[in-house]
């Protein structure tokens, strides 16, 4: 008998849930079939899977399907995604993909799995995705015969070679480089570049292990840098960190802890008048100071497919999220991979920007990191409309409003200051964050958001 298929796994971004629970033979199975049959042109598919223990199994169910929809399968085995990212932009023995499946469940736990999903060289995301669950839910008494048919690519290779090529100026750089793989995925090629590089490096959990022994792989969170802030500052100038299926990345010297958005501003020292996008999390100091340094900035919204959208769509040469996804149009294919990412920053270092001093000299403001507020799938976009109404006659002491930005939730800029709250597109919480030039005002601009919030969940509770 088939099991059920939850719609909950069809994400905003992705699909994502708990394997066996949700990501099972029959779910699977129906995802590359309906998936397959998305897929125009020779419907050729690259599939690559993470480091935890279902992956290939998942590639499995996953092979069946496109089978089933008529799809040639090439295996590129264990890779980052980035590395998966970068098999739609070569030819495989003369063949060219037409998609790729990411097989990974990121930074999630070790029970998780998901697919990120590109179709000719762009994301898979949103409506599409949602559009597929509905009709993969109509469907799901369907049977699929296994069918593992597939052949085998290396897309490592080309990989390494490119940013080696890419790079071969920063050769023997002496620079003392510290890394973190998370037991992720990064090193399936990131020793191997750097080797070739003769970079003077040391490297901690390296070793794909999907159990993630060591900590969680998610770098924006301090707690998983104890180990890497260690090994910094006992033998290292510079050092990075991975999420476990490295597209994201964290970097670290000895008086800071980059985020997204100043690594923005650092990259983009190196580009002529670029035009950068940030997501609306991002500080005001990177907008601010990307316009006053002759750039177009631009604000987006959160997420990895939204921001390569809107890169092809306004051809910019970078973006960032503050967790650390930082995307290259500029000298590369505009997807996020720290790898390359961790390159560029060396080649700052080796070109004689002093990353401390340029942190340093950019204007002081008191941030919060994330907040994430508890709620329900079913209510967590009602509470943001119900924001917005409110917002339209705010109570008598909140703070002066300047304007407010509805690209992404409701970013309200005060002052001296923002303070953001939007509805995550990938888990039942809103993701609240604040800023201000002044530290005693940061918290203020919380208090009286959160406020806000909680008047907007009274008054939803008192119409139910």
């Amino acid at each position: 008998m088939n099991r059920a298929i939850n719609h909950s796994i069809f994400r905003e971004y992705d699909i994502r849930g708990i394997f066996e629970k949700e990501l099972h033979e029959q779910s699977v199975k129906l995802i590359g079939y309906f998936l397959g049959q998305k897929v125009k042109g020779n419907r050729v598919v690259a599939i690559g899977y993470d480091a935890r223990s279902h992956s290939p199994l998942l590639r499995d169910y996953l092979t069946s399907g496109l089978n089933r929809a008529g799809c040639k399968v090439l295996d590129m085995g264990l890779v980052a995604t980035p590395v998966n990212y970068f098999a739609n932009y070569i030819t495989h023995d003369g063949i060219e993909t037409d998609a790729s499946i990411m097989i990974t469940g990121s930074h999630n736990p070790s029970e998780y799995n998901g697919f990120k999903i590109t179709v000719d060289k762009a994301p898979f995301f949103g409506e599409d995705i949602y559009a597929l669950g509905r009709e993969i839910i109509a469907n799901q008494e369907m049977n699929i015969e296994k069918n593992s048919k597939k052949t085998d690519i290396d897309v490592k290779t080309p990989y390494i070679n490119f940013m080696v090529k890419e790079f071969n100026h920063l050769k023997a750089m002496s620079t003392k480089i510290v890394i973190d793989g998370g037991n992720g995925v990064a090193d399936t090629v990131i020793s191997n570049i750097f080797n070739q590089l003769e970079f003077n490096y040391k490297g901690i959990y390296l070793e794909p292990d999907g159990t993630f022994p060591n900590h969680h792989p998610d770098p924006s969170v301090e707690e998983n840098l104890i180990d890497i802030k260690k090994l910094l500052k006992e033998e290292g100038d510079i050092a990075f960190a991975y999420d476990g299926d490295a597209d994201r990345i964290a970097v670290l010297t000895h008086k800071h802890n980059i985020k997204g958005d100043q690594m923005a501003l650092l990259y983009a020292m190196k580009m002529e008048n670029p035009i950068v996008i940030g997501e609306v999390k991002c500080s005001q100091v990177m907008y601010d100071e990307l316009e006053r340094r002759g750039a177009t900035a631009i604000m987006y919204k959160t997420g990895h497919s939204n921001l390569k959208v809107k890169m092809r769509e306004t051809n910019a040469d970078l973006a960032c999220e503050v967790s650390g996804h930082i995307f290259f149009k500029h000298r590369y294919f505009g997807y996020d991979d720290a790898i390359y990412a961790t390159l560029r920053m060396l080649e700052l270092i080796h070109d004689g920007i002093n990353i401390d001093q340029e942190i340093d000299a950019l204007p002081q403001v008191f941030s919060t990191e994330e907040i994430k507020v508890e709620t329900t799938e079913e209510e967590k976009f009602a509470i943001i409309d119900e924001v917005k109404k409110l917002l339209k006659n705010p109570p008598s002491d909140f703070p002066t409003i300047k304007d407010i930005i509805f690209v992404d939730g409701v970013r309200i800029n005060f002052e001296k200051g923002w303070g953001l709250v939007r509805a995550s597109n990938t888990t039942p919480v809103l993701v609240t964050r604040f800023e201000s030039t002044d530290e005693a005002l940061a918290k203020v601009y919380e208090q009286s958001v959160n406020q806000l919030i909680l008047n907007a969940k009274n008054n939803l509770t008192e119409r139910a």
